[in-house]
């Protein structure tokens, strides 16, 4: 083969030329943009330990993974006097003698001596290293081939990466592209695109990156051996949910663990919705019950319980309450009391985060106001408003282009320009005691600018339009809500109802519950789309969709897994058991007891569920892991277990002072006249919801003939022993 079309064959190789596969004619000039600067990318030298991390290396910066192609192009042909490029000579160019350790260069070799993309940077500074031209075809989307693809262990199979041009032409742009693996043990991917499975059934999202842009291809490894199709059939289907949850389990081979007994349903029920055990009395109610919707009237009279709203507002004070010492007790507790209101009231969603992204008004008066108290910068607030609300984390896009994600400098700016005219008349913040009243307005003028062009950016949304009224008097955050809330934002829906079913279910559809993004995706899309989708229009009524998710038979699963859903983490064909959270857990120790608690600045036999700030002193809350006071919120919660858990339950003083408590539970029943079998029972109902089987009712009645042993201590001893069972402590 002659040189000049050996190069020709190369370079098309390499994805350079815009035309496709057995396409005609000479090949197209090489520009930066859509030839160099992937290559850059492909290699690795613009990513963050290389010459992409915020100082550079070695005196030579890039922009990261090349969001910024025009400063990427400046740095290559005119810094350091354009000494990186020799348009006389390219192969004597220092980018290509140190990519190809032909100098020292601390990455080690990048480019392979005369490979295609070697070729491609050597006939692009030969050609005079241009930029792409502004007329050129931009980059409108990019696919991948196969979307989906089942395989057996050990199979493997090559990606196709197409991008697809604002012109209406495609390019196979497989070798410039980057790939990852969402579960990498379970299914791998190589450089060059192709997909290997493990030895093990799993499934896991092959995401291609290709300028900025991704796209994503689906891969299961089914379970070995065949589910008759009468098993699936004969599963009860009770709504949408287990309809899409079903069609995930045939693609991967799983089967679900039977039916959760009445008692397991009716401690889960309970714990979920309003954040307490129930009571013996309830319990043996529930449990003699014999008619066929006991469960769902069960879910509804809890909806209406007053507990309900102090269970779920506290989960929102993880995510909005600020430091009292910041921003002022009486405004924190202010914020407190309304968003408990909001719940009480079952505010419909959209409604509850309008009032936060608009708030105005005093500190004292408008419990909202307080987060802009907080957050004084609109740099400071947008990113916990799309991460919150929308599920986008922006924080990484404030200094450069998100590098999981298509989101770039330019739009964090544009959507923290929403915040610019938040006015604040007051004293303003003087930690630690910052008890002065501030008042939230919208000021008449306000700016945010670029900080690499300083150009003044106008409020704009991360997608879509949000119109911003020309008029000093309207807040911009009003357009903002506006979007926001808008049934065509699929993100708001998403995001809620993900986190929703997160607490429920034990793991999101998406994980963690707040990072939507395509290289983060769902583990089963349609049934989070289905669930965004009937959120949005019931109106964004929050018990709807908690009764929803609670009425499907997915969530009334047992825990015990089966031979076919053992290794399963993401589909739910088992209940996932959670730790409990630390104010349900004390106030569940308070409750089997009897003994309540007394927490500072608050009154007298208070709740955990119901405290204000986690300033208030309580060594139990901070051992099961309520918030770092100290940390900035948005705030989510592990359910990590510790050692140290473990040994306070059964040696922390504040356990045996309620165990021991003359005034408590122990003590009545060890006065009391029931029998052994009838404290035992007491015992298992207040712990778990539940009578115990005759073998746990053998050993626990051995207690009380101990020879010797006190009728009390006896009681202690089965109190403390039900306490500090993994039964206890989980949400089964």
């Amino acid at each position: 083969m002659r040189p000049a079309i050996l190069g020709l064959v190369m370079i098309v190789g390499a994805g350079c030329p815009a035309r496709e596969a057995g396409a005609a004619g000479p090949a197209a000039p090489v520009t930066f943009e859509r030839h160099v600067e992937p290559i850059l990318t492909r290699a690795g030298c613009n990513s963050g330990p290389c010459h992409g991390k915020a100082s550079g290396q070695n005196g030579f910066k890039l922009s990261l993974q090349g969001f910024d192609p025009a400063f990427d192009h400046v740095a290559l042909t005119r810094e350091a006097g354009g000494r990186r490029i020799l348009r006389s000579t390219p192969e004597g160019s220092l980018l290509l003698r140190k990519a190809t350790a032909e100098l020292p260069h601390g990455g080690g070799r990048r480019l392979e001596p005369g490979g295609p993309f070697y070729e491609t940077i050597r006939r692009w500074i030969a050609e005079g290293s241009p930029r792409t031209p502004p007329e050129a075809p931009k980059l409108a989307r990019i696919g991948v081939e196969p979307g989906e693809r089942a395989l057996k262990p050990g199979e493997s199979f090559d990606l196709r990466v197409i991008a697809r041009y604002s012109d209406g032409s495609a390019e196979d742009v497989t070798r410039l592209a980057t790939f990852a693996s969402s579960e990498a043990t379970a299914v791998a991917v190589e450089p060059g695109g192709r997909v290997r499975a493990g030895k093990l059934a799993g499934e896991a999202t092959i995401s291609a990156r290709y300028e900025g842009l991704f796209a994503n291809c689906d891969v299961a490894i089914p379970l070995a051996g065949e589910v008759p199709a009468a098993e699936y059939e004969a599963f009860p289907r009770s709504n949408f949910i287990d309809d899409l949850v079903l069609a995930k389990w045939k693609k991967l081979g799983l089967t679900p663990s039977a039916l959760a007994g009445d008692a397991t349903f009716l401690r889960r029920a309970h714990l979920d919705v309003i954040g307490r055990l129930p009571t013996p009395d309830e319990a043996r109610a529930f449990l003699s019950d014999p008619s066929p919707d006991r469960r769902a009237r069960l879910v509804d009279g809890l909806l209406e319980r007053p507990e309900y709203a102090d269970h779920w507002a506290t989960k929102w004070m993880d995510l909005l309450r600020p430091n009292p010492y910041r921003v002022g007790i009486k405004a924190v507790f202010n914020l407190d009391g309304w968003i408990r209101d909001a719940f009480r009231k079952n505010l419909p969603y959209d409604e509850f985060v309008r009032r936060i992204v608009t708030a105005q008004g005093s500190s004292f008066e408008q419990g909202p106001g307080t987060i802009f108290r907080d957050r004084r910068e609109p740099i400071e607030i947008a990113p916990v408003v799309s991460q919150l609300f929308l599920g986008i984390r922006l924080e990484c896009a404030k200094c450069h282009h998100h590098p999981f994600e298509s989101w770039g400098q330019e739009q964090f700016y544009e959507f923290a320009a929403f915040f610019t005219r938040v006015g604040r008349k007051g004293t303003g913040l003087s930690p630690p005691i910052s008890g002065s009243e501030e008042i939230v307005f919208t000021a008449k003028s306000g700016e945010i600018r670029h900080p690499l062009t300083n150009a003044v950016l106008p409020p704009k949304p991360l997608f879509g339009e949000a119109k911003v009224p020309d008029d000093p008097e309207a807040d911009p955050r009003e357009a903002l809500a506006r979007w926001m809330t808008a049934p065509g934002n699929r993100y708001f829906a998403r995001v809620m109802a993900n986190r929703v079913w997160g607490d429920l279910m034990g793991v999101g559809i998406v994980d963690p519950v707040d990072d939507i993004r395509a290289t983060n995706p769902p583990s089963n899309g349609p049934l989070l789309d289905a669930l965004a989708d009937d959120f949005r229009d019931h109106g964004y009524d929050l018990k709807h969709l908690i009764r929803t998710i609670m009425a499907s038979t997915v969530y009334r699963l047992s825990s015990e897994p089966n031979a076919r859903n053992v290794a399963d983490l993401r589909n739910y064909s088992r209940h996932y058991r959670q730790r409990l959270r630390a104010e349900t857990l004390l106030d569940a120790v308070a409750d089997v007891t009897g003994v309540p608690d007394s927490f500072a600045a608050s009154p007298p036999r208070s709740r955990a569920t119901a405290t204000w700030t986690n300033r208030i002193p309580s060594l139990f809350l901070d051992t099961f892991g309520r918030p770092d006071p100290n940390q900035d919120p948005p705030c989510e919660r592990t359910s990590d277990t510790a050692v140290v858990q473990a040994l306070h339950l059964m040696n922390a003083p504040g356990v045996h002072e309620k165990l021991t408590s003359d005034e408590g539970r122990v003590a009545a029943l060890a006065k009391g006249k029931a029998t052994p079998r009838e404290v035992v029972e007491e015992a298992y109902l207040l712990a778990y919801g539940r009578r115990p089987d005759k073998e746990e009712a053998d050993i626990a009645e051995g207690l009380f003939r101990e020879p010797g042993k006190p009728r009390r201590a006896a009681v202690e001893d089965l109190f403390w022993a039900l306490m500090n069972s993994p039964e206890f402590v989980f949400k089964d």
